[in-house]
């Protein structure tokens, strides 16, 4: 039987372990889509439930020796419920982009046409891009934005009315504004199409109370289980009890096998959290910190796509705005200790990689106890470093002052490996 830690056996996964979580705890990290997981989640998700396969749903699973795994699932299913007020819930998708391939596999049939918002005006891969399989497989027409960074709600329903989708899908990855969730529906109603909400970076301000919430009217809503729900990285459906049985068939067996049920026991703990009153305070904190970081932005000249933020992140034309790409911009903010990723802005004339945006939130920073006042200071670094890009020496100036700010923000003091 194994006897060996992982100090003892491998040495060289400790140490680059190690040095990420460094990284972590002297950095600012700052891309929407991260946050940091409780100590509590990180030990369920590093459980004994990983060695145990459970194919199929609760009751009704495929190999024994499950009731204990059936507990564990049957409460991460029943807190979700709780906390969106769904009909249905299936936990089981590994992450947020197989949970939306499930949908469309199962409520749709090859060839139908899925109404979807267009990736550079905040959509998401799996929202239709033609470099994605399921653009060869469903039919995606893609929406945009207006000159005012709003969902033309006139336009979209003049598309679904010429274009007759079975599908309406909303939510963004980069999209910085509330949805207007019974509008759409309407819409959808009219031409008789499935409404369908990704949530993905958004489900924790709503599960805060701070956003609108489309569970309860839309068909079916996917979402991830980390971002701003500040879980661990996974996926989940949730949906009205009519679709329930092609859901769930179309989860297992049609496109996953075994579920990893010590994911599903640490999102279970995450939605225990969110569910307590303190997680309220948190949503809240987190839009107090991206409309501060907007003021900031805005008072040194920078374009913000959208006209600005209702959530909590910001996508900036940082190319048209000081004269330095997404990439540049991302890379001296790296050096400075500050995480962001490079991102397309509406209809960006550059390329993907080499993009005109950069995408930046306040989550992560958020979880670490930080407020108004911090996100001014780090505001006023993400400007310096943009300004001064090839400056090594400013940015490491400013990376010194990036750790003197986490220290009075301890991320996990008692973590050790």
């Amino acid at each position: 039987m194994y006897t060996h830690s992982l100090k003892d056996f491998d040495s060289d996964i400790l140490a680059s372990i190690k040095r990420e979580q460094d990284r972590q705890e002297t950095g600012l990290e700052m891309i929407p889509s991260e946050n940091f997981v409780s100590p509590a989640v990180l030990q369920a998700l590093g459980s004994i439930l990983t060695n145990k396969y459970s194919e199929g749903y609760a009751g009704k699973r495929y190999y024994g020796g499950c009731e204990f795994i059936d507990e564990v699932e049957t409460l991460a299913i029943s807190r979700a419920k709780q906390l969106f007020g769904a009909e249905h819930v299936n936990v089981q998708p590994l992450s947020g982009a197989p949970a939306n391939v499930a949908v469309y596999f199962g409520l749709l049939k090859p060839g139908d046409t899925i109404l979807g918002m267009d990736l550079s005006h905040g959509g998401h891969l799996t929202h239709g891009h033609p470099v994605t399989y399921m653009a060869q497989i469903f039919n995606f027409v893609r929406y945009k934005t207006n000159a005012e960074g709003k969902i033309d709600l006139d336009n979209l329903r003049q598309m679904a009315l010429d274009h007759k989708p079975k599908m309406i899908l909303v939510g963004y990855s980069a999209y910085s504004r509330e949805i207007e969730y019974e509008k759409i529906k309407a819409i959808a109603d009219e031409v008789g199409a499935i409404t369908m909400a990704d949530i993905a970076h958004i489900a924790g301000l709503i599960a805060g109370g701070q956003m609108n919430n489309p569970v309860p009217l839309f068909d079916v809503v996917t979402t991830t289980t980390h971002k701003t729900l500040r879980g661990p990285r996974g996926g989940m459906i949730m949906c009205q009890e009519k679709w329930a049985k092609a859901i769930d068939k179309a989860v297992f067996p049609g496109f996953q096998g075994g579920p990893h049920e010590n994911n599903i026991a640490a999102k279970a703990v995450a939605f225990k959290e969110a569910l307590q009153p303190e997680f309220k305070d948190y949503a809240k904190q987190i839009k107090k910190n991206a409309k501060a970081l907007e003021a900031v932005f805005n008072a040194k000249g920078y374009q913000l796509c959208f006209g600005g933020t209702d959530n909590h992140l910001l996508l900036i034309n940082v190319f048209e705005s000081k004269g330095i790409t997404g990439k540049e911009a991302q890379i001296a903010l790296d050096k400075a200790g500050i995480t962001v990723n490079k991102n397309m802005i509406p209809d960006d004339p550059r390329a993907p990689m080499d993009p005109s945006g950069i995408r930046l939130g306040t989550p992560a920073l958020t979880t670490r106890g930080m407020k108004e006042a911090e996100m001014k200071q780090v505001g006023d670094w993400i400007n310096q470093a943009i300004i001064n890009a090839k400056d090594d020496a400013k940015l490491a100036n400013i990376k010194t002052e990036v750790k003197e700010l986490t220290k009075k923000f301890p991320l996990y003091p008692t973590l050790n490996y």
